[in-house]
């Protein structure tokens, strides 16, 4: 039992280093690019917000932890405006950083359970200068379908629009994972849809900013293909409140 034990926990300390190297990063990269090269994407409604970031507006633009991967490839397309995208500081978000960053996204690494004001405050300051920014609204660890208050803040602080879209396949993988990540087939459909810009005006009153949040989560749980927070775990019902978030060093 003692050497089967040992054996174990030397093969997982071999596949995280090998994980964690550059050449994985590489490889898991260019699979991700060449992978994607199958799907036959369609986009909806994306002009209109590129003409509001090139016309001196700031974007940022959210989805659902679950439907994400369908975007990697194309939003390697707005590297023009060296966006940000906030990646928790775990082994899995050192992976996606990786690839992030060989898209030419900035990573700003931290998330709502770790170093989360700083990483805040890092984002709406990038998002001040470059104009656009992305932000997965449930991530890391969820749970799915609950967007957490950062993105509000962020919005506020940066005085930006958000822009929520969707990501849907004809042919796909779901996982057994929290939010039923999805990954579409090869040579399957893939449809990338933006929804209208959202102007969020500023608050300090924690009702109404509770209620922009509730409105952004109504607004995006029809797309998303996992039984809704609420349904799941009655104590992170409706009764709950979501305070506001000040980032550091900003007021």
């Amino acid at each position: 039992m003692l050497k089967r034990a040992k054996a174990g926990g030397f093969m997982d300390f071999r596949f995280k280093r090998l994980t964690a190297g550059r050449q994985f990063h590489v490889f898991l990269y260019w699979f991700i690019r060449l992978y994607s090269l199958t799907f036959r994407v369609i986009i909806e409604n994306e002009q209109e917000w590129m003409d509001y970031v090139r016309g001196g507006g700031r974007v940022i633009l959210c989805t659902w932890h679950q439907q994400f991967f369908c975007a990697i490839r194309h939003f390697q397309k707005y590297k023009i405006f060296r966006p940000a995208l906030m990646i928790s500081r775990s082994r899995d978000g050192e992976m996606i950083a990786a690839v992030a960053e060989r898209s030419g996204w900035i990573a700003v690494r931290g998330s709502s359970s770790n170093r989360g004001k700083h990483a805040l405050y890092q984002m709406i300051e990038h998002l001040k200068g470059s104009r656009l920014a992305a932000h997965v609204l449930d991530g890391p660890q969820g749970p799915a379908g609950r967007i957490k208050a950062g993105i509000i803040t962020m919005a506020h602080s940066a005085e930006a629009a958000v822009v929520p879209f969707y990501t849907r396949a004809d042919r796909s993988w779901f996982f057994k994972s929290w939010d039923n990540f999805f990954l579409p087939k090869p040579f399957a459909r893939v449809t990338i849809s933006f929804d209208k810009i959202i102007i969020l005006e500023k608050t300090d009153n924690e009702e109404a900013f509770e209620a922009q949040r509730r409105r952004l989560e109504q607004l995006m749980l029809p797309p998303l293909r996992v039984t809704p927070h609420e349904n799941r775990n009655q104590s992170q019902s409706n009764d709950r409140r979501t305070q506001i978030v000040r980032p550091e060093n900003v007021s």
